[in-house]
């Protein structure tokens, strides 16, 4: 799980932020594509806040860091990951 909350540059012009906001879903379309981009969420955001609470598949860190660092905003972005490891009553895993 990864929480990640973007800060735009100051001077960042609105077309920028369109063409950047435009390459992020490029890419995260491609990461769902390749099964590393499982879900993403939005928080309550304060005004003016950009944060985003996303679902990453990853053997370990280092793949994590890789898939993280092909996304365009990550150039603007500051994350805190919080691995999860599967818990036996999830609802969502299929029976036993």
């Amino acid at each position: 799980m990864v929480d990640m909350r973007t800060t735009v540059p100051e001077g960042t012009t609105d077309d920028e932020v369109a063409d950047m906001r435009r390459r992020e879903a490029v890419r995260a379309a491609e990461l769902v594509e390749q099964g590393n981009l499982l879900r993403l969420w939005r928080p309550p955001l304060a005004p003016g806040e950009w944060r985003t609470w996303g679902l990453f598949r990853a053997d370990d860190a280092d793949q994590l860091e890789t898939v993280l660092a092909s996304m365009p905003l990550r150039a603007w972005r500051t994350e805190d990951v919080t691995p999860l490891a599967p818990h036996p009553n999830d609802p969502g895993q299929p029976p036993r």
